[in-house]
C-alpha cells in the first residue's frame, strides 16, 4: 500500500454508484473496474474494502479525477516530546509500554474533523452530504471476529468486521445556477446510529440505508434496513417487523424497481452458531493423490476444518426477501450463500450468484464453487446459467483465469440480454491458442436448448465491454507480459467487420487517448454517451483523459469522431497554476444523442495550496459555477512548497519524484534539512515508459493519517514517491536485477536532493509500507551509505515464505530460486548496520505479508546485533485504522527520525568499512530501468491487472 497517496480502498464489485466524491483531504488513487460490471445498480457503501491488497498496476486508459470520485463502500498518555521535539524528551523509562501520542504538530493534523463525502442523485438535482467521524477507537477493532475463507466476519452484526460508517446524511438541492439549497437532514432513525450501504432508488426519490447500534445485546447490534423520502427527509424501517435483520457478509440489497427491494436477510430459523467441538472428529487431512497441480499465493484466514466450514456457512447464508416501500414482504427462493443480486435493466429478471459446497481449505472464498441462476423479478426460478467447481488450480501466471463462464452480466443497452466470456486456453496464460477468449450473448428469455451467439473472439485476455447501442460497443483486451492493450469498435446489431480503435502499451501514459464518458440510462445502467454537433454530421464520443505529458498531467476532453478518428479538444485543464479534471457528465437526462452545445460536466479544481473544490461547467460558454467551499483541512501547512522534480539514473533512465518542503523554508537561509524518502518500487517493460512523468505539480497535497507528509510539520524535507523502476526488457525478467536497479534509483534520488541543497547528506531516512517496506530493508542492506535509518511498515522480507509468487513475480521459488534468495533482505540481515524500525499489524490479512515476516526478520537482525525495533500493533490489519494505533505509529516514527536522522546518535552510525561491504559488487554493475506501482497482490483475475478505465466519470 502506497501510504503517501492511498488511505482508503474500495473493491471492484462496488464501482457502480452515482457520482461519489470524497473531500480533498482524502486523496485516493484511481482504481478502475472492468466495464462489464457497469450495469449493476447504484450502491454506496461506507464499509471498508474487503481486499486489503493494492491491485493497482496498469491502466490502459486514464480518467478524470477518480481519486475524488468513488463509490464509498464506502487513549493514551500525552507525548513526552518537548516543545521543539528534542530527542532527549523521548528518553524515558516507558519506551516499551503503553500507547503514545506524537507531538502536537502532527497530532493536530490527524485529529482534524473529516469533511463529508458527497453523492449526486440519479437525476443530478440533489447532493448527499454523508457525515463522517474521526479515527475509530481501538475498542472497535478489539471486537471478536471470525477469520473464515479469506474474509473476516463480525458475528455480532453479521457483517464484514471493521466496517467504517456514516453518522448522518444531509441533502442539498443543486440549483440550475450551480448553487446549493439549504441542508435537509435525513431524520427519524435512532440517534447514534451507524449508517452503511446508502443506496439511491433508480428514480432518485428514495434512499435505502442500513443502520446499526452497538449494544451488548447481539440482537440490537445487527443491521436493519431503513428507507427515506428524499423530499421530506423522513425515514422509517423498511420491514414492518423489528425481527428482520440484514446479512451483509456478501451482497446486501438492491432496488428491483422504484418501490421494491430484494434484501439478503438473516434466516429467521437459523438458530445459534455451531459450537466448536472439544474433541475433533479426526485428524486434519488434505490429499493430492490425484497429483493435481495447485499453486496459490500465501493467502491468510483460510478455512481450517469442518467447524470453520460450518461457521462460514452459518454467517454467510441469507434468506432473500422481496419487500416494497409499503411493507409488503415475500420470501424469494431458499436460504443460500448469495454473493450478488443483479436485476435486469427492464426489471423483469434477476441474476442470483451463490456459493454452494464443497468449500476449500487452500483458497479464499472468491475461488469457491459458483452457481448463477436466472429468476423472474417476482420470485420464480427459471434456469441455472452456470455451475463452476472450486477453482484451486488457476495457474499463478498473470492473465490466468478461472475455467468456464465468467463476467456474466446484463447488457447495459438492452432490456434483458446477457453476455459473458469463456476462456479457450483452459485458463492458463502460458498456453498458446487463438482465440484465447470468446464473448457470448443470449437473451434471458431464450429457450434452454438455444445456443448462445458468438459475439467476439479475442487473442488477448478479455478486459471488459462498454455498451452503447446496436451500432456501437467498445471491447477491451490486454496481455500482461507485453503490456499490450487493444480497444475494438464493434456494431452489435450488424455483421460489420470490427475495427481496431486503439492498440498501445498500457505503460505508455503519453499515448493514452482517454476513456469514453458514459451516460446514465433511465434503467440505472451506464452506456457510452454519443454526441452530435450542430454544424457537422457524424457520431462523436467524448474522451476524458488524464493528459500525461513530460510537464505533468494536463487533463482534457476530446470530441472523437468514431468514423474518421479525428479529435477536437474542447476542454483542457489550466496547466499554469491549477489542476482541473472532469469528474462527471451532468447533462445526460435527455433521450437520444447529446448535443455538444448543451454539455454540462462536473469538474474539480485544486492547486498546490488550495484543496479540491467542485464546479459545474456548461457549454457553449463554458461558464463555471463553484458548488463546494471546503475549508483547508490543515491550514498550518497551507503554504507548504511542492515541486515535481526530474533526474536521471546512471543508466540513463529518467526518474521523477515530488519534493515537499515546509512552509517558509528558504534553502539559502535555512540550509539543508533532514529528509524522509518514502517510496514504492514497480515494474516496467521498457526504459522509455519508466521515465514518463505521471501526476501533476499542481495537485493538492492530500495528507492522510499515516502520510509521510505529516513530517513537514516537523521541518523535514519529504521526497515522496521517487520512481523506483525495475525493468525487464524483452524476455528479461525484471526481478533478476532487482537489487541493482533498486540501489541505482535510490542513489539517483539521494544525489538529487543533496545537489539541490535541501537535504543534509547524513540525515536522510528511507521508509515505505508493504512492498515499500521490502524496499526499505533491501536498501539498508545493500546501500547503507545512502540513508541514516529506515522505517518499514507491514512488509515481507523472506521470499521463501511466499514461494508461489509475490507482487508482480509470477515464477515460483523453484523456477527462480536465485532471484527469490537475492531479493530477500532476510538473507542479508547480517549486512544491515543502520537503525531500522519495523511496524506490523498483529492481524495482517494481506496476501504475503504475514506478521511472522516481521517477527522473523527482527530475530535475524537481533541475531546479528543490528540496531532495530519491532512494534506489533494489536488488532490492526495490513493498514492501520484505530486512533490509538495510528498515533502510536506516528510517535514511534517521529522518535526514530528524531533520534537516528535528526540527531544522528553515534551508536547508529556504521563504519565506512561496513558501508562499503553493504554495496560491494553493485557500484560497477549496469543498472536496468523501470518504475510503476503495485502492492502485495492477492491472486486476481485479468480485470485487475491490465485495468481498463472504460467508465465515464459519472456513475
Amino acid at each position: 500500500m502506497r501510504l503517501h497517496k492511498v488511505y482508503h480502498r474500495f473493491s471492484l464489485s462496488s464501482l457502480t454508484s452515482p457520482p461519489f466524491l470524497l473531500p480533498p483531504s482524502s486523496t485516493l488513487f484511481s482504481h478502475y473496474s472492468p466495464p462489464s460490471i457497469l450495469s449493476k445498480r447504484c450502491r454506496i457503501s461506507s464499509s471498508r474494502t474487503r481486499n486489503p491488497s493494492d491491485n493497482r498496476f496498469l491502466q490502459s486508459m486514464s480518467t478524470s479525477r477518480l481519486q475524488n470520485l468513488v463509490p464509498v463502500g464506502s487513549i493514551a498518555t500525552e507525548d513526552a516530546a518537548g516543545p521543539n521535539g528534542s530527542v532527549d524528551a523521548y528518553e524515558d523509562d516507558e519506551l516499551n509500554s503503553g500507547y503514545r501520542l506524537p507531538p502536537s504538530e502532527i497530532r493536530d493534523i490527524v485529529d482534524a474533523p473529516p469533511l463529508p463525502a458527497l453523492s449526486f442523485s440519479p437525476k443530478r438535482d440533489k447532493i448527499l452530504f454523508l457525515k463522517r467521524r474521526a479515527l475509530p477507537p481501538l475498542s472497535e477493532l478489539a471486537k471478536p471476529e471470525d477469520k473464515l475463507a479469506g474474509i473476516r466476519i463480525d458475528g455480532k452484526s453479521n457483517t464484514r468486521s471493521r466496517m467504517s460508517f456514516y453518522t448522518g446524511i444531509g441533502i442539498h438541492d443543486l440549483k440550475d445556477d450551480g448553487t446549493l439549497g439549504p441542508e435537509k437532514l435525513i431524520h427519524g432513525f435512532p440517534e447514534g446510529s451507524k449508517i452503511n450501504f446508502v443506496t439511491w432508488s433508480t428514480d432518485g426519490k428514495h434512499l435505502a440505508f442500513s443502520i446499526r447500534q452497538d449494544q451488548e445485546d447481539d440482537r440490537d447490534s445487527k443491521l436493519r434496513v431503513w428507507v427515506a423520502d428524499v423530499e421530506t427527509g423522513k425515514s422509517k424501517p423498511l420491514f414492518p417487523s423489528s425481527d428482520v435483520f440484514l446479512n451483509a457478509v456478501f451482497d446486501n440489497y438492491v432496488w428491483v424497481d422504484n418501490s421494491t427491494l430484494l434484501v439478503c436477510t438473516i434466516p429467521a430459523s437459523r438458530g445459534n452458531p455451531p459450537k466448536k467441538p472439544l474433541v475433533p472428529s479426526g485428524p486434519k487431512i488434505q490429499s493430492n493423490e490425484q497429483k493435481s497441480i495447485v499453486q496459490a499465493r500465501t493467502y491468510q484466514d483460510l478455512l481450517k476444518d469442518e467447524y470453520d466450514e460450518d461457521l462460514f456457512e452459518y454467517y454467510a447464508t441469507s434468506q432473500l426477501v422481496l419487500v416494497t416501500l409499503d411493507g409488503t414482504v415475500k420470501l424469494f427462493g431458499e436460504p443460500s450463500i448469495y454473493t450478488s443480486l443483479d436485476p435486469s435493466p427492464d426489471q423483469k429478471y434477476i441474476l442470483l450468484s451463490s456459493m454452494p459446497r464443497p468449500f476449500s481449505f487452500n483458497v479464499p472464498c472468491g475461488r469457491f464453487p459458483k452457481k448463477v441462476d436466472l429468476w423472474s423479478a417476482d420470485g420464480k426460478f427459471l434456469r441455472t446459467l452456470c455451475e463452476l467447481p472450486v477453482a484451486e488450480d488457476i495457474p499463478i501466471a498473470f492473465n490466468s483465469v478461472r475455467k468456464g463462464m465468467r463476467s456474466l452480466n446484463w447488457r447495459a443497452d438492452k432490456p434483458s440480454d446477457l453476455y459473458w466470456v469463456e476462456t479457450q486456453d483452459g485458463g492458463d496464460a502460458k498456453v498458446e491458442v487463438s482465440p484465447r477468449d470468446i464473448v457470448y450473448t443470449q437473451a434471458a428469455d431464450a429457450p434452454e436448448d438455444e445456443k448462445p451467439n458468438v459475439f467476439f473472439k479475442l487473442d488477448l485476455r478479455y478486459g471488459g465491454i462498454s455498451w452503447c447501442d446496436d451500432s456501437l460497443a467498445l471491447i477491451y483486451e490486454s496481455w500482461y507480459k507485453t503490456r499490450r492493450v487493444r480497444t475494438w469498435l464493434v456494431a452489435p446489431g450488424s455483421h460489420e467487420t470490427p475495427r481496431l480503435l486503439f492498440d498501445r502499451s498500457s505503460e505508455d501514459a503519453y499515448s493514452d487517448p482517454g476513456s469514453p464518458m458514459l451516460r446514465r440510462t433511465p434503467a440505472g445502467t451506464y452506456i457510452i454517451a454519443k454526441f452530435k454537433k450542430e454544424d457537422k454530421e457524424g457520431t462523436y464520443l467524448l474522451l476524458n483523459g488524464s493528459g500525461a505529458t513530460p510537464e505533468g498531467n494536463i487533463p482534457f476532453l476530446d470530441l472523437f469522431d468514431i468514423d474518421t478518428g479525428d479529435k477536437e479538444r474542447i476542454w483542457q485543464s489550466d496547466k499554469e497554476k491549477y489542476y482541473e479534471s472532469v469528474v462527471a457528465l451532468m447533462s445526460d437526462q435527455s433521450e437520444g444523442d447529446l448535443n455538444v452545445n448543451g454539455l454540462k460536466v462536473l469538474t474539480s479544481k485544486e492547486s498546490k495550496t488550495e484543496n479540491t473544490q467542485y464546479y459545474l461547467q456548461q457549454w457553449p460558454d463554458k461558464k463555471s459555477c463553484q458548488i463546494t467551499s471546503f475549508p483547508h483541512p490543515y491550514p498550518q501547512l497551507a503554504s507548504l512548497q511542492k515541486e515535481m522534480i526530474r533526474y536521471q539514473r546512471r543508466d540513463g533512465v529518467q526518474l521523477t519524484a515530488t519534493l515537499y518542503l515546509p512552509p517558509g523554508y528558504d534553502p539559502s537561509k535555512d540550509g539543508p534539512l533532514p529528509c524522509l524518502v518514502w517510496s514504492y518500487p514497480g515494474e516496467f517493460k521498457n526504459k522509455e515508459a519508466a521515465g514518463q512523468v505521471r501526476g501533476s505539480p499542481n495537485e493538492f497535497a492530500g495528507i492522510g493519517p499515516t502520510s509521510p507528509l505529516l513530517w513537514l510539520a516537523r521541518r523535514f524535507a519529504i521526497l515522496s514517491g521517487p520512481t523506483i523502476p525495475i525493468i525487464g526488457e524483452g524476455k528479461e525478467e525484471a526481478n533478476d536485477s532487482y537489487v541493482e536497479q533498486l540501489v541505482g534509483s535510490a542513489e539517483a534520488a539521494v544525489e538529487e536532493v543533496i545537489r539541490r541543497g535541501v537535504a543534509h547528506p547524513n540525515k536522510i531516512a528511507i521508509g515505505g509500507h508493504s512492498y515499500g517496506a521490502f524496499m526499505t530493508a533491501n536498501l539498508l542492506a545493500h546501500a547503507p551509505h545512502l540513508f541514516s535509518c529506515g522505517i518499514a511498515r507491514s512488509g515481507a522480507y523472506n521470499r521463501t515464505l511466499t514461494p508461489f509468487g509475490f507482487q508482480n513475480e509470477d515464477r515460483t521459488l523453484w523456477e527462480a530460486t536465485d532471484t527469490y534468495i537475492k531479493m530477500s533482505p532476510f538473507m542479508s540481515a547480517n549486512k544491515i548496520k543502520k537503525p531500522i524500525l519495523l511496524i506490523h499489524g498483529e492481524e495482517d490479512n494481506n496476501s504475503g505479508t504475514l506478521t511472522m515476516q516481521s517477527d522473523r526478520f527482527f530475530n535475524a537482525l537481533k541475531g546479528h546485533g543490528a540496531l532495530s525495533r519491532l512494534v506489533i500493533l494489536p488488532f490492526e490489519s495490513h493498514g492501520y485504522s484505530s486512533r490509538e494505533s495510528i498515533m502510536h505509529v506516528l510517535w514511534e516514527t517521529d522518535r526514530w527520525l528524531q533520534k537516528y536522522c535528526v540527531s544522528k546518535s553515534s551508536e547508529d552510525v556504521a563504519s565506512k568499512d561496513d558501508e562499503s561491504k553493504g554495496t560491494e559488487g553493485y557500484e560497477n554493475k549496469p543498472v536496468a530501468s523501470g518504475g510503476g506501482v503495485v502492492a502485495e497482490q492477492e491472486d486476481i483475475e485479468v480485470g485487475s491487472l491490465l485495468q481498463f478505465n472504460t467508465r465515464s466519470s459519472l456513475w
